[in-house]
């Protein structure tokens, strides 16, 4: 199980997302929240387990070279930062006026809940791709691990039954608590007050509705995808309760460094070596490109660092379908003076040429400490 899927996180959430989400979660699976509810104890087990491990810098940082969780909180030691389950409302257990009005809140907001519909939450997840895919696009087969509907109750949470007595308030509809010499009587949660049972809580998901699916999905990449680009599913996140519609999946694409060609906006740089001879007189030469090798003409006299621009030879734009420039920088790279032949040639090159580099040097004394 991925622990950024369980808390509904990015791979690159802060610790203040962390908290925010384990807090949002805690509340809403926390035990005491959900008294005898096993389904919600399991998952808040997972949720304690995801934010015990990636709050911690050292444990998260093994979690995302390894993708293992070294260990597991126990269940009788989970922090949780920011609330006060201290106030118990377990019925005649409770024992105080303030218990009791804590009851009845948590009563009523148990009941909103059990009819309020609520959208899913969205999920999160991250594919790295190479950059000639990223250019070209492609279809990318990726998993997702969600909450669907329960199989066995249809995502209603309970299974229908023939009619019996209530067996919590034996048919009465209500169940009286004392505090002190005083008795309250409350309508019995287990049959909402009609003190019978027409259906008994799914014992598949617990109530809960949803239980965990993996399915597998196909994103369809669009060519000139950027570093950090986010791609939205829509209907692809954990399914809501009571009829709510889903979340969606959000899939963050990290594209993998080229050795050649550097991306900036739609346009592509690349360097490529020019020898002396080409750089002097002039020459065609061949260049790599994103559609395959391409041809530049150098001009004579053309100097290091120099750039020429190819039209259209870029990244096709996903704003209007345009595509970028290919820019191409020289660089002149030295000959290996193997043998006394060239040598010599270049001795004599440079006598020949000496003047006209020493008059361009003076040519431009002026220019020292300027910028263009």
């Amino acid at each position: 199980m991925d622990l950024y899927i369980i808390l509904g996180l990015e791979r690159g959430a802060t610790p203040a997302d962390v908290k925010r989400a384990y807090k949002r979660l805690a509340r809403k699976f926390h035990p005491d929240i959900n008294p005898g509810d096993r389904m919600a104890a399991a998952h808040f087990r997972q949720i304690a387990e995801a934010y015990e491990t990636l709050i911690d810098p050292d444990r998260r940082r093994r979690y995302d070279a390894t993708g293992a969780v070294t260990s597991r909180p126990e269940e009788s030691d989970v922090g949780f930062e920011g609330f006060d389950f201290s106030v118990r409302v377990s019925g005649a257990d409770a024992s105080t006026f303030g218990d009791l009005f804590a009851d009845v809140l948590f009563q009523r907001e148990a009941r909103r809940r059990e009819h309020t519909v609520e959208r899913g939450i969205d999920l999160h997840q991250s594919v790295t791709i190479s950059f000639e895919t990223a250019m070209r696009g492609a279809a990318l087969a990726v998993t997702v691990t969600r909450h669907e509907h329960c199989r066995s109750c249809k995502g209603l949470g309970r299974l229908n039954v023939a009619e019996t007595r209530c067996p919590q308030c034996h048919g009465s509809g209500s169940v009286k608590s004392a505090r002190g010499h005083m008795v309250f009587s409350k309508p019995c949660m287990a049959c909402g007050g009609s003190g019978h049972l027409r259906h008994v809580t799914c014992p598949t998901c617990g109530g809960q509705q949803v239980e965990m699916r993996t399915e597998p999905l196909t994103l369809e990449l669009p060519p000139g995808l950027a570093d950090g680009a986010r791609i939205r599913v829509p209907g692809k996140g954990h399914v809501g309760r009571n009829g709510g519609e889903a979340g969606d999946l959000y899939v963050t694409v990290h594209v993998q460094p080229h050795p050649l060609f550097r991306r900036d906006g739609d346009d592509i740089h690349v360097t490529v070596p020019v020898a002396i001879h080409e750089a002097a007189l002039g020459a065609k030469i061949e260049v790599p490109s994103i559609d395959g090798p391409a041809r530049v003409r150098v001009p004579p006299g053309t100097r290091s660092g120099q750039r020429f621009r190819l039209r259209e030879r870029g990244v096709r734009s996903l704003r209007d379908g345009t595509r970028g420039d290919l820019i191409v920088e020289v660089r002149l790279v030295l000959p290996r003076l193997l043998d006394e032949r060239s040598k010599e040639l270049l001795r004599e090159f440079g006598r020949i040429n000496s003047e006209s580099v020493r008059s361009w040097y003076d040519g431009h004394k002026g220019d020292e400490g300027h910028t263009g």
